[in-house]
């Protein structure tokens, strides 16, 4: 390794690349309540897509982000248009045999066609670009999960199986390729959206948080802001379910995973690539002015838990520069997502019970196709038609098998981390605190959370996530409390970023002697 490559720099701050490239319209806050037929929550690809598709059918809609449209999970994909979500399909059939595995497969590539074919029919320049999508074994002992696959393949009538060798400058013992698979430019793909949602009269709201929903006739829902919205129909399309009358936080798991956009030596042969086992690793070619560079990923871990996030940056840093003699890291960025236990998503309505308030989350980090897939279940169940896809992603499952083996073993993990958390006494002060640090610390032998900025002001906050109490960890990547129970994420100051928490943190008055807000 030469010294060039020792000094190679990781961007200080995190900034996706889709965000900091594509020039993203801004809309109104809410500022007076309002009635609408449809409200759908979340300005992300889920919601901008289901959105489109109901008001091409001339339903009324509304569309309410709470930040800014795009600017969530979105966009901070990887961006891979596929229905290959890693060793999946024997897995599928064996929980819901081969005609729901098989319905999976052609759900993915059903919302992958209409992509490509809004894309083509738009003359979209969004950089797509259809690529082979391979898993590869970097051991021996994974060759033995690739057959399996390739097996689950040839029943399933998908294109592709084993192949013995990849074009990537790393060992391997096979791979198992799926053909004519697709990446995009996600962003630059749905500003087209958003524009026909303005022509087709659709209202656009951001920085308008959704708090919670009253079953009336029709359906309330209550903003942060007082505002509130009448709706005949409501679609939850914001990541966590904003509103969880069914428990979801207890059957939807949160993962994070790291992205470095680099310039490398090495030129990239082309296709999409993910490891068979861990740590993940996946490729993929990006256009970045004009130059193709390389998307490096991987490092995924439960939120809130685990070694420093910074130390997974630097990890992909060495990934890249081994296998791609990286000369520069152009951004880094990271993404949180929500997997339900028996892997496949949460689309349609919440219940019986609620048959006008519809989801779709879970999407387990292969929302292009997903989110785009909730848009036609939604469309459908709204407007009182068969969907062949219904019965497999209905909410209200549930597979004994995997699914309560799954949830056992998470809860075990969420009574560890509340009660771990509560036992931990932090050695740090305030006073220990540098510029630009956050972390845990003592205040009169209660536990907080300090975070002082580059320029020298300091932030306390309660470290007791609102959500269900446990204790939040400072993420030295994002400069955010992350709660290791069910992935709520605060900003530094306290404020929710992620639910299924909807309350800040309280901030702390360092000078008092017990934790009363400031």
């Amino acid at each position: 390794m030469n010294e060039g490559k020792k000094g190679l720099n990781i961007p200080k701050d995190p900034k996706s690349f889709w965000v900091d490239s594509t020039n993203i319209p801004s809309y109104p806050q809410l500022e007076h309540d309002m009635s609408v037929e449809v409200a759908v929550i979340g300005g992300g690809i889920t919601g901008i897509t289901t959105a489109h598709l109901l008001a091409e059918e001339g339903f009324q809609v509304a569309l309410f982000e709470s930040t800014r449209l795009m600017n969530g999970t979105t966009g901070h994909t990887t961006a891979k248009v596929t229905a290959q979500h890693e060793l999946i399909y024997d897995e599928l059939i064996s929980h819901f045999g081969q005609s729901g595995a098989k319905l999976y497969f052609e759900a993915n590539m059903e919302a992958a066609h209409f992509i490509e074919n809004y894309i083509r029919k738009h003359q979209i320049d969004c950089d797509y670009k259809k690529e082979d999508a391979y898993v590869y074994a970097t051991k021996e002992s994974e060759r033995q999960k690739l057959e399996k696959e390739a097996k689950a393949y040839e029943k399933l009538g998908i294109e592709g199986g084993i192949v013995d060798k990849i074009p990537l400058p790393v060992q391997t013992s096979g791979a198992i390729v799926m053909k004519n698979q697709a990446q995009f430019h996600p962003l630059k793909y749905l500003i087209h959206l958003v524009q026909n949602l303005e022509k087709k009269g659709v209202r656009i709201f951001e920085q308008t948080v959704a708090m919670r929903m009253e079953q009336d006739n029709p359906l309330v829902i209550r903003m942060k802001n007082n505002t509130k919205v009448q709706a005949k129909y409501v679609v939850s399309a914001s990541h966590f379910p904003f509103h969880d009358g069914k428990g979801y936080f207890a059957r939807l798991f949160p993962d994070r995973s790291y992205v470095l956009a680099v310039r490398p030596e090495v030129s990239f042969p082309g296709g999409m690539y993910i490891t068979a086992g861990k740590p993940t690793r996946s490729f993929r070619s990006v256009t970045i002015n004009g130059e193709e560079m390389l998307l490096v990923i991987g490092e995924n871990h439960k939120t809130g838990q685990g070694i420093p996030e910074k130390d997974h940056y630097e990890a992909l840093k060495q990934e890249a520069m081994n296998v791609f003699q990286a000369k520069e890291i152009l951004y880094k960025w990271s993404a949180q997502d929500l997997i339900t236990p028996d892997k496949v998503p949460y689309i349609g309505r919440v219940s019986q019970t609620q048959p006008n308030m519809f989801i779709a989350t879970g999407f387990r980090k292969w929302g292009m196709a997903h989110g785009t897939l909730s848009g036609f279940i939604i469309r459908d169940l709204i407007m009182g038609k068969e969907n062949r896809y219904e019965h497999l992603y209905t909410p209200s499952r549930f597979k004994a098998d995997p699914s309560l083996k799954k949830i056992i073993k998470e809860n075990i993990n969420v009574a560890g981390q509340l009660v771990g958390g509560k036992l931990e006494l932090p050695d740090k002060e305030i006073k220990d605190i540098q510029s630009g640090e956050g972390a845990a610390i003592s205040i009169k032998g209660k536990r907080a959370g300090a975070y002082k900025t580059p320029d020298g002001k300091l932030y306390v906050v309660d470290t007791t996530c609102t959500h269900m109490g446990c204790e939040v960890n400072w993420n030295s990547a994002e400069t955010t409390w992350d709660c290791p129970c069910h992935g709520s994420r605060f900003s530094y100051d306290g404020q929710v970023l992620e639910g299924p928490a909807d309350q800040p943190l309280p901030q702390i008055d360092p000078q008092k002697s017990d934790h009363t807000s400031s």
